[in-house]
């Protein structure tokens, strides 16, 4: 690679010219909102009434499918989607890639006399059959065995994606193969939905809510990404290939000064995000907040709280979206958790909380905590689920690319422990002892400038170091990375509420079978939970180098790597727990925690051989011509008969004579991959080629900042964050 392609990209990026903006002067603020979704709206008016009745008691209640409303849907979202331009249709599913798939139908079919019929039955909405050969299956498929079914997910809507060479209608299904076992993230998100709802309408109803609505679980994730211009991306294949830059010195200047941060947005962004906000609208994603992060090129978006299965589509639409606008604006959009050393990574939080449209949001503490019974249960039940279960909590959100995230100043650290807030945390050490008798309340904060007004103040501050953070009205799960799908922690989330929803309800119903006290049955429980699970509970700084040792007095585990996580999912325990909740069957779990190993060592092994090309072809030889100039330098000084400095060689030479060592030992460590079960090839990426890769890096960083800049042929840290 020439530097001649680095210097060209920056050209490029000078004479970048923005696109021509989508919005028109007559549309109205929001007027696109949900307009290519098959939404109840349009059901509402398309479907007859006893069908829409059907399919929205499904929808909002969670009532088993009619199967006999299948063909008057299907024929209604045919003629919709027609009217929108489509000319396909797609079941789009969720494998266990971690990405979208879809495979595309025409609806038209050529009739006897020449011409075509659109035709889009029932059978075919509710049913597909992919290929499940060839996604990752974790052993419950042979390669051989392809069949696999998607199955129509009535509660996530059917959408139009549009595309200038035609429309396409996406149906959201699920991916299960022949036997019924999950081969996506939907299947199980659904099934732990469905076991936590069913456990926490129990609590409901020892709490007078005697016919209580189908209890959700809500999710609103917060997603951050980088932009990088495009020119800067294609002139890196590290970035192309892997999502991180796997070389890069540090820049003079990165986010020290904090001034990025909510900073004003870049102009070119700001036509982006506007962009990909219309877009959002039109396919129903309610975007809310958008800002510039910490890091300079990183920025988030916000939605609104969903139901958690269609808050996990959404995500995955979202991604897709953004990466297909960035090209159209000249640039790249990065949701790897670590895209860039040495500045923030990004993360994807997951909000969560539980509720229905009777009782909102069971997590909303009131100005009186203390006397909020029914609130404390279920925050009890958070407690208990997070000290549980915090081995899978760990485990759902494991990957190669989180593993250079997590435990950094931008994220959480592996320790999976709970903030509660001062309110909150005082309130739980009073029921540890006994009765809560009061609440911090409230507070006042007064600027002391006349023109402006007195501002409330929270009774608790936030705390960005904790895993699993309560914020008021909900809890955030912070470790979560920005390419995962948000299905994953949310389905953990479900199953271990479930589990201890189940405990509480199962105990409170016996003690009030016995004839104790609801309201004593309930301070019982409540002090159980808090004297046998408050070790979870930590308020402190997650990065102070004291909260590990802490940490294991209070015998939370640290698994600091995908490596340790992973076999929390086939412990006896977990296994048993999903099992008991329908939600993974033992292979299903086993399949899972091979698919991690699997994938774990094939992101490394792409790194590691990107690391070896870029650094032989790309690295070295600029380094070489760098010495040699050098050399040739110093060579005619001397034949003059001057005397030379050799300084500057020396400082060359060093790390030279490092990056040639550390490519042999990569090379050597490359080839003895070949292990033969994916734990030994994983452990074999953790151990022998992690390591070799960060010598290498090491080297070639330091020659970075040594290598004249006309010679250096990969466009720097300085360039790709600065320049937009």
């Amino acid at each position: 690679m020439s530097n001649k392609v680095r210097l060209q990209a920056v050209r490029d990026v000078e004479a970048y010219v923005p696109p021509e903006v989508s919005f028109t002067d007559t549309e109205a603020p929001g007027q696109v909102f949900g307009e290519n979704v098959f939404n109840q709206v349009v059901m509402q008016k398309r479907l007859p009434k006893s069908v829409y009745k059907s399919v929205i008691a499904t929808i909002e209640h969670g009532a088993k499918l009619d199967p006999l409303v299948a063909d008057a849907v299907a024929s209604a979202m045919k003629d919709w989607a027609l009217e929108k331009g489509a000319t396909h249709y797609a079941h789009v599913f969720y494998p266990l890639t971690g990405l979208t798939a879809e495979k595309h139908d025409s609806f038209f079919e050529p009739v006897g006399d020449g011409t075509a019929l659109a035709e889009f039955a029932g059978k075919t909405l509710t049913q597909g059959e992919p290929d499940a050969s060839s996604f990752p299956n974790g052993g419950l498929r042979n390669t051989f065995e392809a069949r696999g079914y998607t199955g129509w997910d009535v509660t996530s809507p059917a959408y139009v994606l549009e595309n200038p060479n035609g429309n396409t209608l996406c149906i959201p299904t699920v991916f299960v193969s022949m036997t019924g076992e999950a081969l996506d993230h939907k299947t199980p998100l659904l099934r732990s939905q469905q076991a936590m709802g069913a456990h926490a309408e129990r609590i409901l109803r020892l709490f007078g809510h005697t016919d209580p609505e189908h209890v959700v679980s809500y999710c609103g994730p917060e997603q951050e990404y980088f932009l990088v211009d495009r020119h800067f991306f294609l002139a890196r294949p590290d970035l192309l290939n892997a999502g991180r830059t796997l070389f890069g010195s540090k820049p003079p200047k990165g986010q020290e000064f904090d001034d990025h941060y909510f900073g004003a947005i870049p102009e070119r962004v700001l036509g982006f995000m506007m962009d990909t906000e219309r877009e959002l609208f039109k396919l129903g994603i309610p975007a809310k907040t958008r800002h510039n992060e910490v890091a300079p090129g990183q920025f988030e978006i916000a939605p609104m709280f969903e139901k958690a299965n269609l808050a996990a589509d959404h995500q995955q639409l979202l991604m897709t979206t953004f990466k297909s606008i960035a090209k159209k604006h000249g640039m790249e959009c990065l949701f790897h958790e670590k895209p860039f050393q040495g500045v923030n990574g990004s993360g994807k939080h997951v909000n969560f909380s539980l509720g229905n449209s009777e009782v909102g949001s069971v997590f909303v503490p009131g100005d009186t905590p203390h006397e909020n019974a029914q609130f404390l249960v279920f925050c009890a039940a958070v407690i208990r689920a997070v000290h549980t279960y915090a081995g899978l909590l760990r485990a759902s959100v494991a990957s190669a690319t989180n593993d250079h995230r997590l435990g950094a100043n931008e994220a959480p650290p592996a320790i999976i422990s709970i903030f509660l807030g001062d309110q909150l945390a005082d309130v739980f050490e009073q029921i540890a002892k006994g009765p809560a008798t009061s609440s911090k309340g409230k507070g006042k904060m007064v600027i002391g400038v006349d023109t402006l007004p007195v501002l409330p103040t929270d009774p608790g501050d936030r705390n960005r170091t904790s895993p699993f953070a309560f914020t008021g009205n909900r809890f955030e799960f912070r470790a979560p990375g920005s390419m995962q799908t948000v299905a994953g922690p949310m389905t953990t989330i479900n199953t271990i509420m479930a589990d201890s929803l189940d405990y509480i309800a199962t105990n409170l119903e016996a003690a009030v079978a016995e004839g104790t006290d609801f309201d004593q049955a309930v301070q019982t429980i409540l002090t159980e939970i808090i004297n046998e699970h408050g070790a979870v509970v930590f308020n402190g700084d997650g990065y102070a180098d004291a909260w590990p040792i802490e940490a294991e007095k209070r015998g939370l585990a640290n698994l600091k790597t995908t490596l340790d996580a992973l076999p929390e999912l086939i412990t006896e325990p977990a296994m048993e727990l999903f099992e008991k909740y329908h939600v993974f069957n033992h292979r299903e779990m086993h399949s899972r925690y091979e698919i991690g190993l699997e994938q774990y060592a094939l992101t490394i092994g792409v790194e590691a051989r990107l690391t070896l090309e870029l650094g032989t072809t790309a690295v070295l030889p600029a380094a070489i011509r760098h010495q040699t100039e050098l050399a040739v330098n110093v060579g005619a000084l001397k034949a003059a008969g001057v005397e030379a400095d050799t300084t500057l060689l020396e400082a060359v030479s060093a790390p030279l004579a490092d990056l040639r060592a550390g490519l042999v030992t990569l090379k050597s460590a490359l080839e003895a991959e070949g292990h033969d079960d994916a734990l030994a090839e994983a452990e074999h990426a953790r151990e022998a080629l992690l390591p070799a890769m960060a010598s290498v890096r090491q080297a070639s960083d330091t020659l970075e900042d040594l290598v004249a800049d006309d010679l250096w042929p990969l466009p720097t840290y300085q360039e790709m964050l600065f320049i937009l």
